[in-house]
């Protein structure tokens, strides 16, 4: 392909970019992103999740109504530069964490953090569709980043009246409500998280963080692969039109919209029953999200194209499936560090974006010519590989039980003593009665 345009009927542009270049346009948001995650972290612990998600988003959204014009002004390279800008805005992973480790109590963490998370497969399943149907109407394609742009500009200002960072600061709520949040937030955290000082030294010699990288990033590898890739792939091998595209693009994220709130109600019974430990509860769910997938993708190598409808099934399934990620890995870095959620989530974040940037990049060089189904099956292939690697390594070392570098340094030494109540406890059995038939029992405690 040449890198010029040519015009329509409609005087919209459309450019003729290559594959090449096309990995580079979808893989730099991922560069941003990568570099915003772990100063929003920190950001969020020094100024509340409120502000720094509302400049985030704000900024996303004038960006986007810039595209258009960047685009028509320089081209593809505009378009990578644009990207990559608006990836430094996406600070809404570790805003998320943070917000919801200020506002959720213990108890109900789990299901208010996975309620909260199907805003993410709602809003995949509004894009992929919606960008698709404005795409192929006569606003063409510069009308998907007016539409964005307009979308963010209204929940900046939505969030700027009903936001809070924390239940103590809201306008729009019952004491009843507030005491009871404050309340557990305050017995489970013991200290006010901001004053604490960050454990840079327990985050990164703890193997349990370690482990929870791993499935995050071969959860994201695995994902990207679907989310970025999906259209070219139906386009390329499928011959779908554009219209068709749109709605079997979204199908696959409508359905990992529907089984989020599946596996939230199910997660609820057995955390409720207390049939599973949360820890176990972990483990299994990040096993269906990329085991599931992995075995999918491998069955998709040897799919080809007049077996359209069974390939359409597969990859909804892949994509809906994966949906258990949310409680099974996503909301882990709340249960190692109530108090460093916002931290550790900009941590997670920076490197599971690093493999979203690098999966369009590799992509682009695998696959040259999408028509072609074999190139294809070298994609699905390493991305099953990855997601049983992940998942094997978060089985045997992952875990849901804070961690002790969650508390200060000064709490821990407070708190020894009570950890351990039998410390200075012996036990002693003698002989009792001058014939030694007797034993006797006696209990020694010593005050520590």
């Amino acid at each position: 392909m040449t890198n010029g345009n040519t015009t329509t009927e409609s005087d919209t542009p459309h450019y003729n970019w290559t594959e090449l270049e096309k990995s580079y346009i979808l893989s730099s948001y991922y560069w941003g992103c990568a570099l915003a995650q772990f100063p929003a972290g920190y950001l969020c612990k020094r100024f509340g999740s409120k502000a720094v998600l509302f400049w985030g988003t704000l900024g996303s959204s004038l960006l986007s109504a810039l595209t258009t014009c960047s685009v028509y002004a320089a081209g593809w390279k505009a378009y990578c530069a644009i990207r990559l800008l608006q990836g430094l805005c996406q600070v809404s992973w570790p805003c998320i964490h943070q917000h919801l480790a200020n506002w959720c109590p213990t108890a109900e963490r789990t299901r208010l953090g996975a309620f909260a998370y199907t805003g993410f497969d709602c809003g995949n399943v509004l894009a992929m569709y919606g960008a698709g149907m404005v795409a192929s109407s006569s606003l063409g394609w510069p009308g998907i980043s007016y539409s964005a742009a307009g979308l963010g500009l209204i929940w900046c200002v939505l969030w700027l009246l009903l936001g809070a960072n924390g239940a103590s600061e809201a306008r729009f709520i019952g004491e009843a409500e507030k005491s009871y949040i404050v309340g557990d937030l305050q017995r489970s955290e013991r200290t006010e998280p901001k004053k604490m000082e960050i454990p840079w030294r327990g985050i990164f010699t703890s193997v349990p963080v370690y482990a929870l990288l791993c499935a995050r990033c071969a959860d994201s590898w695995g994902l990207t692969t679907m989310q970025t890739q999906l259209p070219t792939y139906l386009s390329g091998v499928l011959g779908l039109d554009m219209k068709s595209n749109a709605i079997f693009s979204a199908l696959p994220f409508l359905l990992m919209w529907v089984m989020c709130y599946v596996y939230l109600i199910i997660a609820d019974v057995l955390l409720h029953k207390k049939w599973m430990s949360l820890t176990a509860l972990r483990k299994t769910y990040t096993s269906i999200a990329l085991w599931a997938p992995a075995s999918i993708m491998l069955t998709l190598v040897f799919m080809g194209k007049g077996q359209q409808t069974l390939v359409l099934v597969l990859v909804t399934l892949s994509v809906g499936v994966s949906s258990a990620a949310t409680i099974g890995s996503e909301l882990n870095t709340i249960d190692l560090s109530p108090n460093h959620a916002g931290i550790l989530a900009g941590l997670m974040s920076s490197l599971t974006n690093l493999m979203a940037l690098l999966t369009p990049l590799v992509v682009g060089v695998l696959v040259p010519d999408p028509s072609q189904r074999n190139q294809w099956q070298v994609v699905f292939s390493l991305a099953a590989g990855v997601l049983f690697a992940g998942n094997v390594i978060f089985l045997v070392w992952g875990t849901a039980v804070t961690q002790p570098w969650n508390e200060s340094k000064e709490l821990q030494r407070e708190l020894e003593p009570e950890e351990k109540p039998f410390q200075h406890t012996k036990l002693e059995i003698t002989a009792d009665g001058s014939d030694g038939s007797g034993v006797s029992l006696r209990l020694n405690c010593t005050s520590p």
